[in-house]
């Protein structure tokens, strides 16, 4: 029995085991991080096989086509009870894990963003995440400030994790090949227990910089300063030298998190 790779699900089946090996590795051996696992989308079980051969983890998986789920329970024993069918950003993670637990997985292209959005949510029980994901979406995760890709899921991760590119894939190394490469990386959960500032308006101050990111902040951000005026009842002039600040004279992509915290004191 095969899966069949849809296209719906942005399913692209790893084959090369070597591969599988090395990114199941990268999951960090520690008797000090959680010993729950999720996997997400295993597909046909590439990861899943060295995932089981590990006996510091407990492992759960997460898939949403029935046609892996048949396959990986046929092919692979003890997955009654282990492996659930759904999906995973509909998933109440506070059901599944009762306690912090760590992700793995190769993330379908068309929702990888969407993956990483979910696990900031559940940030503070998360210490660390495997993932293999589109080249350009692991770039755009792990580049600092100053690059073009540097982007909101940039800041948001990076404020609460330690991102490190582990190594590029090539689309030989899957079926059916994908028309991009893909990219394996590791996030580790940094120290910061807080922002320090408003967190609402800390993501609002970030996707409103990065919506029209080819203007300056002066520009994209000026619903946000328009308001701090109004709150603060600012004449003209009060709006004026508030808007000199050379901070506004930047694209939102010259920021790193801490400057756009200060920024968002700023506007608070």
């Amino acid at each position: 029995m095969e899966v069949r790779a849809k296209k719906s699900l942005g399913q692209h089946f790893l084959t090369d085991q070597s591969i599988a090996k090395s990114i199941v590795d990268a999951l960090t051996v520690s008797s000090e991080l959680p010993r729950d696992v999720l996997e997400i989308g295993p597909g046909m079980g590439v990861l899943t096989r060295y995932l089981l051969q590990r006996e510091d983890i407990k492992l759960r998986l997460i898939e949403i086509d029935d046609e892996s789920v048949r396959y990986l329970m046929t092919h692979f024993q003890g997955m009654q009870g282990r492996l659930m069918e759904g999906d995973y950003l509909r998933l109440n993670m506070k059901s599944v894990f009762n306690a912090p637990y760590r992700v793995i997985g190769n993330f379908p292209y068309n929702i990888s963003s969407q993956i990483f959005f979910k696990i900031l949510e559940d940030k503070d029980r998360i210490p660390e995440v495997v993932g293999m994901v589109q080249k350009e979406v692991a770039e755009r995760i792990a580049e600092p400030p100053g690059t073009k890709t540097y982007g909101v899921l940039s800041v948001f991760l990076q404020a609460w994790y330690d991102i490190e590119y582990l190594f590029t894939v090539g689309s030989g190394a899957f079926a059916p090949p994908p028309k991009v490469q893909s990219a394996v990386i590791r996030l580790r959960r940094n120290s910061r227990q807080t922002l320090g500032c408003d967190e609402v308006l800390f993501r609002n101050v970030v996707k409103t910089g990065f919506n029209q990111r080819r203007k300056t902040l002066r520009n994209s951000l000026k619903p946000l300063i328009q308001a701090k005026a109004a709150r603060e009842g600012w004449h003209s002039e009060d709006l004026a030298a508030f808007s000199s600040d050379p901070v506004f004279d930047l694209r939102p992509e010259r920021l790193s998190v801490e400057d756009f915290v200060s920024l968002t004191d700023k506007l608070a």
